[in-house]
Formats: structure tokens, C-alpha cells, sequence
């Protein structure tokens, strides 16, 4: 024994499959986050774009670390505008001259404004394209439309894609059709939030189809809701699929682990 020496060992080994850690919230303490995640046993963390503005922060993380950090690239719904034509643009030059091991984040988004649905749907399906045409999969960002997307990858793509369904609060039939689709689920803090209904909707989801995320700096889980979001807190998600799948926080983690690491191809 070693006098005043605290070991930490973490048999757990988890990815973080969806954070925004290039975020403003970040600034100047990123050192400590990146050590808070390594610390909770979390040996990757995957990093879905927003729009143009940031391209540069994202690829700066990736840079510091391309073990740790892995980029994906898309423009997120809610950055849809007028402009979106010129954005993805600059966003398909990153996916052809960088490693990338998604198109995302992408999608709709239909909380905030449904009055860009048209064009949200329209960079949705060019993206997709992208992705069938390179092989990758896709983040997919579906709040208030879940089963227009499933549609309309049906419609469009059907048996053709791969990728997930990030922060999904949908219902037990919506995730039924999104793993016969072929779809994973992304899961993160509303899983453990007492008001959520998602750990019943998670029942009879198969645990193969499933991968854990954050979504840093948003949706802290228990017990740190409401305050910012870290990589680290990833083991808060893990806790809480150990008990609605009656298996231990290492079975939880070596399965989705596994799980992320064949859909991005890592």
C-alpha cells in the first residue's frame, strides 16, 4: 500500500456516441472535462456538428485528440435557413477532405419552428444522400418528428441506411419500427428523469440497438439536471439501463460499446 495514493479504477468502458464538447459552455475548462470523462471510464467521444460556425472548434478537438474525439459533420435542422444551400456547401467539403465517421447531426426539428419544415426536409434528404453515397451513417435529430422521419427514410431509403436516432423520447411503437428499420436508438439523460416516460418505452427494446450518449452541454441527467451536461456524466445513463435491463453497469457498457463501435465503424 502506498501512503496518501488514491487509485481510481473504472472497469467500465463506455462512448459518449453524441456530445457537443466544442461548445461555448466549454470554455477554458475543456482539460477538465476531458479528464472528468477518463476518469468515469469513457474512452470516446463523438462529436456531431451544428452548422458552419462550428466546423473550426470541432475539428480543433479532434486535432487535440483524433483517439478520443471523433468528428461527425452535418447541419443540424434548427441552423436551417434561407442560407442552408451555401452552409451544406461547406459542410460536404469537410465530409469530402476529412476523416469523418458520420453525417450528423441532421434531421427535423419541428419544437421550435414548423415553419422551415420544407427545408429541414429538403437538407435532410441531401445529407442522407451524402451518407449512401460515402457509406457512412447518419445522427439523427428528430424532435416533434420522429415518424415523419421514419417515414420519410421509408420512403426514400429504405434498407439503404444506417445510423441513429439520437435523444429519443419517442414511443415503444415508434422505437419498435426504428430497430426494424435497421436503426439504433440513441439513449442520454431523459432516460433518467422521473417525469420520462422512456425507460417503459425501453422495455422491450432490444439492448443490441441501443447506444448511450449525453448530448453535452444540454438534458444533464439525474442527479445533475439543470445544470450543464459533461461527457463523464454518461455513467448517470449507464446506471440507469443497468436497472431496466436487470444487468450490471459492466454488461451494460460492454454491449453498447460494442454497439457504437460497429455502427460508426470505430
Amino acid at each position: 500500500m502506498v501512503s496518501g495514493l488514491f487509485i481510481c479504477i473504472n472497469f467500465e468502458v463506455m462512448i459518449d456516441t453524441h456530445a457537443h464538447l466544442y461548445a461555448d459552455a466549454f470554455e477554458g475548462e475543456i482539460d477538465e472535462v476531458i479528464s472528468r470523462a477518463k476518469a468515469a471510464g469513457v474512452t470516446k467521444v463523438l462529436l456531431p456538428n451544428i452548422d458552419t460556425g462550428s466546423i473550426v472548434g470541432l475539428n480543433t478537438l479532434v486535432e487535440l485528440d483524433s483517439t478520443f474525439f471523433y468528428r461527425m459533420m452535418g447541419l443540424h435542422p434548427c441552423s436551417v435557413d434561407t442560407d442552408y444551400e451555401i452552409q451544406l456547401e461547406r459542410i460536404k467539403h469537410e465530409l469530402d477532405t476529412k476523416e469523418t465517421i458520420a453525417v450528423g447531426e441532421i434531421g427535423i426539428d419541428l419544437y421550435w419552428d414548423k415553419t422551415k419544415q420544407e427545408m429541414q426536409e429538403k437538407a435532410f434528404l441531401i445529407q442522407c444522400e451524402w451518407a449512401l453515397e460515402m457509406n457512412l451513417p447518419i445522427a439523427i435529430h428528430s424532435r416533434e418528428s420522429t415518424q415523419l422521419i421514419i417515414d420519410l427514410l421509408k420512403a426514400n431509403f429504405n434498407g439503404k441506411l444506417s445510423g441513429v436516432f439520437h435523444c429519443f423520447v419517442g414511443t415503444a411503437v415508434e422505437a419498435k419500427e426504428i430497430v426494424d428499420m435497421g436503426y439504433h436508438i440513441g439513449i442520454g439523460g431523459v432516460v433518467t428523469f422521473k417525469n420520462s416516460d422512456l425507460r417503459n418505452h425501453l422495455f422491450n427494446t432490444p439492448l443490441d440497438r441501443i447506444i448511450m450518449e449525453t448530448d453535452s452541454p444540454y438534458l444533464a441527467p439525474v442527479p445533475y439536471r439543470g445544470k450543464r451536461n459533461e461527457s463523464a456524466y454518461v455513467k448517470e445513463v449507464a446506471d440507469e439501463l443497468a436497472r431496466i435491463y436487470s444487468l450490471s453497469i459492466e454488461d451494460i457498457s460492454k454491449i453498447t460499446t460494442a454497439n457504437a463501435l460497429e455502427l460508426f465503424k470505430i
